[in-house]
């Protein structure tokens, strides 16, 4: 086994690699990929009517047009020389892909909450894709170049002094770490800081499945339905049930003893097709729900289709045990979310469907939350970009090598201020990016149904 000081030195190494500063020079390369033809080549396995839905969510803005190129930056980012420090990727660090739920034990937890694309990967991966949804994100709340650089340096600073200190706790320690949210009220120096969070500690303590159940279902022939909202929810016909009642099945079976028996107390009452997201537009997507013994006690759990990730093609070939992982889609997200998450939902598990894909299984609420972005003032946009690159830092420390990555980033801030510098030039490239597909619709190249 190496010893911390080598660990720490083959981090610095990594710097003849790749140098810190060289992360912020960036230029398209002279074959990049055309951003409309990746976008195509993803949807060509996708629901084919829902892709409209998708292009016009995408058009909204550039931030959510970023939401859904995940594989547009995938390619990019695969263009250019990497440290080699590998972790486990959450492979779609924006900003919205943070936010709370529920530990096992009701805490109310702040940690990354979307694996879709998750895979091993070279760490500064998340750190740019994160730093330059900051960077769009505040373009798009009309903060100049100057404030949008210094939230976008937030989010690195805080990763990097997040990485330097788990470099210096022991296994165990980091591995329980954790940002509960009763943590998080001190750390707001503002009254309207911590006014902005309790009220949205509340929301999320309330998204539960019974106030799903009160959202999504109707009184319909004496029972309790899943509300038609076509195309975004649509329930099954019977002949469509039994192949999702074989996939829940099977879903079942990848639980842990104890969770199948608690899944058990429950009763199968519907089921329903449920658009999700922006960038995952498109894949297919069940809401199941599910009744307890009292008839007052709703659960709904949701189905998700989990393809390759859009880094696998930018990656070099797993070794053998990580591949039967990545082999399974849904084993993927579930493995990369019991990698980096503090807790995990005690119903994550995967499954196989029908015509042999891939899907994923979990809870559809569990008191979930998000931050709303867009009112964010300045100096709240650089605190939660701070925010959620500790968060990210404490995720690739469970993961990959801390002691490695905090030997490569140094005492400096010269990884931080360069990829600052990066994610300023990618939100450039973002707002071009978008007006090529805002352009596309307008000439009927890309077909969009705007506002759904």
């Amino acid at each position: 086994m190496t010893t911390p000081a080598e660990r720490r030195r083959h981090g610095r190494a990594a710097r003849e690699r790749v140098s810190r500063s060289a992360h912020g020079r960036w230029i398209p390369a002279a074959d990049r990929p055309d951003p409309l033809g990746v976008l195509e080549r993803q949807g060509a396995d996708r629901v084919a009517r829902l892709l409209p839905i998708r292009h016009g969510r995408m058009a909204e803005s550039p931030f959510a047009y970023l939401r859904g190129a995940a594989a547009v930056l995938a390619a990019d980012l695969g263009a250019l020389p990497d440290t080699g420090l590998t972790v486990q990727l959450c492979g779609d660090a924006h900003l919205l892909n943070f936010g709370l739920y529920a530990s096992p034990e009701r805490a109310l937890l702040f940690d990354v909450n979307d694996f879709d694309e998750t895979f091993p990967g070279p760490f500064e991966w998340d750190v740019k894709r994160l730093a330059a949804s900051v960077a769009v994100a505040a373009r798009d709340n009309g903060q100049d170049d100057r404030r949008a650089r210094r939230a976008a340096l937030a989010a690195a600073q805080g990763y990097a002094t997040a990485m330097r200190r788990l470099a210096g706790r022991g296994e165990l320690d980091v591995w329980y770490a954790r940002v509960d949210t009763a943590q998080l009220l001190p750390l707001l120096a503002k009254p309207r800081q911590r006014r902005r969070a309790e009220a949205e500690f509340a929301r999320a303590r309330r998204r539960t499945s019974l106030q799903a159940f009160g959202k999504l279902t109707e009184e319909r022939d004496g029972r309790r339905r899943i509300i038609s909202a076509p195309p975004l929810i649509e329930p099954l016909r019977k002949t469509e049930l039994r192949g999702v009642g074989k996939v829940f099945s099977d879903y079942r079976a990848t639980l842990a003893e104890d969770r199948r028996v608690l899944l058990d107390r429950y009763r199968f009452v519907e089921a329903a097709t449920k658009v999700v997201g922006v960038g995952s537009v498109g894949t297919r997507c069940y809401i199941v729900l599910l009744e307890g013994g009292n008839g007052h006690d709703p659960l709904f759990l949701q189905l998700k289709e989990a393809g390759r990730s859009v880094l696998e093609d930018h990656l070099p070939p797993l070794r053998a045990d990580a591949e039967v992982l990545a082999h399974h889609g849904g084993r993927r997200v579930v493995t990369g979310q019991h990698l980096m998450q503090a807790a995990g939902d005690i119903f994550l598990g995967w499954t196989t469907g029908p015509a042999g894909r891939h899907f994923y299984g979990r809870q559809l609420r569990d008191m979930k939350g998000s931050a709303d972005i867009a009112d964010f003032r300045p100096s709240g946009l650089r605190a939660y970009a701070d925010l959620c690159g500790r968060t990210l830092a404490r995720a690739h420390a469970r993961t990959g090598d801390r002691l490695a990555i905090a030997g490569y980033l140094g005492s400096a801030d010269t990884f931080a201020e360069a990829v600052a510098d990066f994610a300023l030039r990618y939100a450039d490239r973002t707002a071009a990016d978008h007006g090529e597909l805002v352009a596309a619709i307008a000439d009927g190249r890309v077909a969009a149904t705007p506002g759904v």
